[in-house]
């Protein structure tokens, strides 16, 4: 990262809106959406993320998990799609050759992918992750332990073939920038626009008030309340930044609509729930009411 400290301009505009569906689109009007992650231990937040995907609009979803998690996973949703790769002894995705020919294969049909939730950590998950960041040519959401493997190798975050989203935690930022937690929260606008600037993608640095940039502009969003303080959430954003993109919104965009209608989705969800008794997937079942309520 750079030493000199970065300017943007603030982006006080409001979230965007997506356009209108034709009375004659579709489910392939609206993009296919591929997300990578899941293990035998960690099924929830793959399944989450696909929940929210569809949610989010996409027209197609389909997991890729590991093989001995993919009942599980598949039995959260039917109306999502799951594709099997070999897994490790602990019920991880494997790494090695043969998985990232595999997952290559599958982007090849992808409008947009996701990589991270429930993944896991493994040197081979940590070399499998940093060539997907660096070959898939779709845009690419990157979140949760695809992160943590981005971290071991923070010269990579500049080399990629296609526009992308990462979307860490102030302690996950904290380890792709090598700085504590307590400077990155102190110093977040900023630290946030030089890791999008340097690295040519878009950062969405989460926690009260998440700021999303593109090292030129910065947005801070509104939404969003301490009830969304719970596992899984995190996950819930990344389907739907990922289901966003696939309907025609450029990365900055689908970044910011995907926070914002996050947010609102929870804060409509504490309404009626509480913030106390809050999870992931009130998340998920509130994003229809948050579209409607933007959208006016």
């Amino acid at each position: 990262m750079s030493d000199s400290h970065p300017s943007f301009q603030r982006d006080e505009t409001p979230a965007p809106l997506l356009l209108p569906r034709g009375p004659e689109s579709h489910k392939g009007t609206f993009g296919t959406a591929l997300l990578v992650g899941g293990s035998r231990e960690m099924s929830g937040a793959i399944s989450l993320a696909g929940m929210s995907a569809l949610r989010g609009g996409a027209g197609l979803v389909r997991l890729a998990v590991p093989d001995v998690a993919l009942t599980s996973i598949a039995a959260h949703e039917p109306s999502y799609m799951t594709a099997a790769l070999e897994s490790d002894a602990a019920g991880r995705i494997a790494g090695g050759e043969a998985v990232h020919r595999r997952l290559i294969e599958l982007s090849e049909s992808a409008t947009a992918l996701a990589v991270g939730p429930g993944l896991g950590r493994s040197a081979e998950l940590s070399a499998l992750v940093v060539a997907l960041y660096g070959e898939l040519t779709q845009p690419a959401v990157f979140d949760a332990d695809a992160l943590n493997a981005l971290a071991e190798q923070p010269q990579v975050l500049a080399q990629h073939a296609g526009p992308r989203i990462v979307t860490p935690h102030p302690g996950e930022f904290s380890r792709l920038v090598a700085l504590d937690t307590p400077t990155v929260q102190g110093r977040r606008e900023e630290l946030a626009a030089a890791l999008a600037r340097d690295n040519a993608c878009i950062v969405v640095l989460k926690g009260h008030r998440t700021f999303v940039t593109d090292g030129v502009r910065g947005w801070t969003n509104s939404t969003g309340n301490p009830g969304m303080a719970t596992g899984g959430t995190g996950d819930v954003l990344t389907g739907l930044i990922t289901a966003l993109l696939c309907q025609e919104l450029s990365p900055y965009d689908a970044a910011r609509l995907g926070v914002y209608l996050h947010g609102l989705a929870g804060d409509l969800a504490a309404k009626e729930l509480g913030e106390v008794s809050l999870i992931a997937s009130d998340l998920v079942r509130h994003l229809s009411r948050a579209f409607l309520r933007h959208t006016g």
